[in-house]
C-alpha cells in the first residue's frame, strides 16, 4: 500500500541531470502514517529541488544496508506556495537566478498573492511591474510555466500507471508542449518515445475522450505493427495484407466497440505512406529506414561482386604462396580450406560457412598471411604505428566484443567490433559512404549476427577496392534485429559460398562438436546420457533443475575453475529456472554476501565486489558493447571521490570503466545470461538447463548456438523431451525479408 509524505526541501544530496534520479533530505510537515523521525530522505525521479520547497510525495519506505531508512517517491507533487511570505521566498529563491526578495516583493505587490498562477496564464503580466527588465521578466515566466508543465504532465501520466522514470523520458522529450501532445495525440509517444507501445498510448487515447474509430488511432496502430514486427520478430517489411489483418485485429482486440474495415485501414496506410512514415514497395510495407537499408544494401553486394581486380593471380603464384603460408604457420591445409583461400584471393567478395570445429579460423589466418605475400604489404602490427602512416590493411571484425577478442587471439592480428570500426557515437556513425573506412581486405566473423541495418551501415561504409569476407555458421540463430542477412546472402545463390563440412575438432576428441552437428542435422546422439569426458546430460524435474545448476557449478568450482569459466544459458528470463532467478540463486553461490565486500543496490539487484556482470547497451564513449563481460572490481563511497553518487569501477579485459549509480541500468549479472547475448562468446565450461517450460523459445538453433558456446566442457540439463522437442524443430520464425530478390531482380 502506497504512503504519502508532506516535506520541506532541507538541501539536495544528489542530482542527475540525465535521468532526474535524486536523493534530498526532506524535514517531514505530514505523513498518511505517524513516524518519528521530524527529518527524513526521499530517493526517486523528480527533478532538482531547491530548499524550502514543499512536496507531496507518494512512495514506499525502503531500508537501505547502508545508508538507513530511505522514503522511495513512486510520485511527486509540488506544494506551491499560497501565502505572501511563502511566494516571495519562492520568487527569491535559487531557482529564480537575479531575482532577490525586494524584486519578489515587488512582483506579489503588484499581482497579489495569486501571482504564480497570473504569470503563468498571463506572461505579459510581468512586463507592467516597474523596473522589470524585459529578459528577466522572461526568465521568471519561463521556469514557472516549465515547472507547471512537468508537474502537470506528471501527474497526469501517473493517472496511466506510467512510472516517474518513464514519465521523465517523456517529458524530456516534449519539455512544455508535453500535456498539450498527452491531450491532443497520446499516440505520438510510440514514434517518439522508447517503451512506448500502442496499449499504453491508446489507454491515454481513451482517458482524454479520443474514439475507438478515430483515424490517429488507426494510424497509431499501423505504426506500432510495423515497428514491432522489426524490432520484436526480426521482420524487414510486413506484407500489406497481413499488417492490414493484424491492424484491424489489434484495434478491436483493445476496444471491441468498433470493428474497422479494410478499406478504412487502407485510407489510414496511405495516409502514413503520404507523410513520409511508411514506404509501400509493391505489396510491401517497411518502415523507410529498412527499406533504404535493404535496398543500399542490395545494390552494394552486387556493385561488390562486379569489381574488377587489380591483377590476375596464377595458379603457380597461387600455390607457391600457399606453401610458403604452410611452411610459416606449421600446418597443411585440407582440401576444401585451400578451395575457401583461393576464392578469397581470386573474388572480390565471398562467404566462408560451416559448423564448429570445422576449421573457419584457419582459413581466416591462412588468408590474412597470403594476401600480404601476395599483395607484398605487412600484416605486424608494429609497422603500422605511426599515425601519419598506412592504415593497417586487414581489417578483422566482428558484431561483439568477445567475438573480437576471440579473433584477435586466434589470428594474432588485432580484430575490433563492427561498431568501433565504424565510430559509433550513440546516435550516429562517423563512417558512411562520404567517410569510408581504410584498409585493403575486411572479413566480418559471426556475421549471422548482423542485421539489416548494422550490415547496410558497414557495407555503405566499404570503399572502392576493397574486398569483403562474411565468415559464420548459418545453423546459428539469426540476428537480433530484422533480416537473415547471411542466411539470404547464401540462398541467393548470387555470392560465392564456401562451406566448410570436415570436422577436425572432433578428431582431437570433442564430443560437443559431434553433439552439435547431430542437433544441426534435427538429431539426438544415441549415447546423450552416456557420460562423455567433456559433456554430460542430467535428468532433472523442473523443480530439481536450479539446485542440480548450483552442484555442478560447485564442482567445477572445487576442480580449479574460476568463476569467469562457467557460463549458464538460459532461453528465458522470468520463472524459476529463468534466467533473472538463476542469477539471484548462482550469485549466492559464488559470491556470496558476507559483509566483508561492498556492494550497491540498484532496483532489484545487488552489485558487489567480484560479481560477473553482462554490459546490455552499446557505450561507445567507454568502449563497452552489448555483450560485453566484466568484474566488479570495486565499489567507490562518495566521500572517497568527492562525486555525489557511490560508483562502481568494472574490469572488462584490460579496460576498468566506472559507473555512477545512475548509469547501473547499463549492467545486470552475468552468471546466468540469454543463449542470444551469449553469440560470440566460448566458455570453457557451459552449463543449459532445458525445460519443457521454456515452450515457446524450444528451437534447434538456439539449442545448436548455446551448445557451440562450450569450449571445454558442456552440460546439459533438465527434462530429456525437451530437448527432443527443440531439435525437432527446425523451423524457423518466418521473417519477411525480400533481399533475395533484390539480388536478383535489380539492374546491373
Amino acid at each position: 500500500m502506497n504512503e504519502s509524505v508532506k516535506g520541506q526541501i532541507i538541501h539536495e544530496i544528489f542530482h542527475n541531470e540525465e535521468n532526474w534520479y535524486t536523493i534530498t533530505k526532506v524535514k517531514v510537515l505530514e505523513t498518511s502514517t505517524p513516524i518519528e523521525d521530524k527529518e527524513i530522505v526521499v530517493v526517486g525521479t523528480f527533478p532538482s529541488v531547491y530548499p524550502e520547497d514543499v512536496f507531496i510525495f507518494t512512495g514506499y519506505w525502503k531500508d537501505h544496508p547502508r545508508f538507513g531508512r530511505q522514503f522511495h517517491a513512486e510520485s511527486y507533487e509540488k506544494d506551491w506556495p499560497k501565502t505572501r511570505e511563502g511566494i516571495i521566498k519562492y520568487l527569491s529563491s535559487d531557482l529564480f537566478h537575479g531575482v532577490g526578495k525586494k524584486t519578489a516583493e515587488k512582483i506579489v505587490d503588484h499581482l497579489g498573492e495569486n501571482a504564480l498562477t497570473v504569470i503563468a496564464e498571463n506572461p505579459d503580466s510581468l512586463h507592467e511591474i516597474p523596473g522589470m527588465h524585459p529578459s528577466r521578466a522572461n526568465e521568471i515566466y519561463q521556469v514557472i510555466i516549465e515547472h507547471k508543465a512537468l508537474e502537470q504532465a506528471m501527474v497526469f501520466l501517473y493517472r496511466f500507471g506510467i512510472g516517474p522514470n518513464l514519465a521523465v523520458r517523456i517529458y524530456q522529450v516534449y519539455l512544455q508542449d508535453t500535456l498539450r501532445i498527452l491531450q491532443e495525440n497520446p499516440y505520438q509517444l510510440i514514434e517518439d518515445v522508447q517503451g512506448i507501445g500502442f496499449k499504453r498510448a491508446d489507454e491515454i487515447g481513451r482517458g482524454v475522450g479520443i474514439g475507438a474509430d478515430s483515424p490517429q488511432r488507426l494510424k497509431a496502430a499501423i505504426y506500432h505493427l510495423l515497428s514491432e514486427a522489426a524490432h520484436g520478430s526480426g521482420h524487414v517489411y510486413l506484407p500489406q495484407d497481413v499488417l492490414i489483418e493484424k491492424s484491424i485485429q489489434l484495434l478491436y482486440e483493445i476496444n471491441n466497440s468498433y470493428l474497422f474495415e479494410t478499406s478504412q485501414v487502407e485510407t489510414g496506410l496511405l495516409q502514413l505512406i503520404e507523410e513520409g512514415k511508411v514506404v509501400l514497395d509493391e505489396e510491401r510495407c517497411y518502415l523507410p529506414s529498412l527499406y533504404y537499408a535493404e535496398v543500399g544494401f542490395a545494390r552494394k553486394v552486387l556493385d561488390l561482386l562486379q569489381t574488377k581486380l587489380e591483377s590476375n593471380l596464377s595458379m603457380a603464384e597461387f600455390f607457391q604462396g600457399l606453401g610458403e603460408v604452410e611452411e610459416q604457420l606449421g600446418i597443411e591445409f585440407a582440401p576444401t580450406q585451400r578451395e575457401a583461400i583461393e576464392k578469397a584471393m581470386t573474388t572480390p567478395f565471398m562467404i566462408l560457412t560451416g559448423g564448429p570445429g570445422t576449421g573457419k579460423t584457419t582459413v581466416i589466418k591462412g588468408i590474412c598471411h597470403l594476401f600480404s605475400i601476395i599483395q607484398q604489404i605487412s600484416i605486424n602490427p608494429e609497422d603500422y604505428r605511426d599515425p601519419e602512416g598506412d592504415p593497417f590493411p586487414i581489417l578483422l571484425v566482428a558484431p561483439t566484443g568477445r567475438a573480437a577478442k576471440r579473433m584477435s587471439e586466434a589470428t594474432g592480428l588485432p580484430a575490433m567490433t563492427i561498431h568501433r570500426l565504424l565510430g559509433w557515437k550513440g546516435d550516429f556513425f562517423e563512417r558512411d559512404g562520404d567517410h569510408p573506412i581504410d584498409g585493403k581486405l575486411l572479413i566480418v566473423d559471426e556475421s549471422s549476427m548482423m542485421d539489416m541495418w548494422l550490415a547496410n551501415q558497414l557495407f555503405r561504409s566499404i570503399p572502392e577496392g576493397m574486398r569483403v569476407i562474411l565468415v559464420g555458421d548459418a545453423d546459428q540463430l539469426p540476428s537480433v534485429g530484422p533480416g537473415n542477412v547471411l542466411h539470404d546472402l547464401i540462398r541467393s545463390g548470387q555470392v560465392p559460398v564456401i562451406q566448410l563440412t570436415d570436422i577436425y575438432r572432433q578428431a582431437e576428441g570433442s564430443s560437443i562438436i559431434e553433439l552439435a552437428h547431430y542437433i544441426g542435422k534435427g538429431e539426438i546422439p544415441p549415447d546423450l546420457e552416456y557420460p562423455k569426458k567433456d559433456r554430460r546430460f542430467f535428468s532433472c524435474t523442473p523443480s530439481e533443475t536450479v539446485e542440480l545448476i548450483k552442484r555442478v557449478c560447485q564442482g567445477a568450482i572445487e576442480k580449479g575453475y574460476a568463476v569467469r569459466d562457467i557460463q549458464v544459458l538460459a532461453p528465458m528470463y522470468k520463472g524459476k529456472a529463468g534466467i533473472n532467478e538463476l542469477n539471484k540463486e548462482l550469485q549466492e553461490l559464488f559470491n556470496p554476501h558476507s559483509g566483508k565486500k561492498r556492494e550497491i543496490t540498484y532496483g532489484e539487484t545487488t552489485f558487489r565486489v567480484g560479481d560477473k556482470v553482462l554490459q546490455l547497451s552499446n557505450n561507445p564513449d567507454q568502449h563497452v558493447f552489448n555483450g560485453d563481460i566484466g568484474e566488479v572490481m570495486a565499489v567507490i563511497t562518495p566521500e572517497e571521490s568527492n562525486e555525489k553518487e557511490p560508483m562502481l569501477v568494472v574490469h572488462f579485459d584490460g579496460l576498468e570503466v566506472i559507473y555512477g549509480r545512475s548509469q547501473l541500468h547499463q549492467l545486470t549479472l552475468a552468471y546466468c545470461c540469454s543463449i542470444h547475448k551469449s553469440q560470440g562468446s566460448e566458455f570453457p565450461i557451459v552449463v543449459i538447463p532445458v525445460l519443457l517450460s521454456y515452450y515457446r523459445m524450444l528451437r534447434r538453433k538456439l539449442i545448436y548456438t548455446a551448445v557451440t558456446r562450450g569450449k571445454t566442457y558442456l552440460i546439459l540439463c533438465g527434462q530429456r523431451e525437451a530437448l527432443e522437442k527443440a531439435v525437432k524443430e527446425s523451423g524457423e520464425e518466418l521473417r519477411y525479408s525480400f533481399l533475395i530478390q533484390r539480388l536478383h531482380q535489380m539492374p546491373d
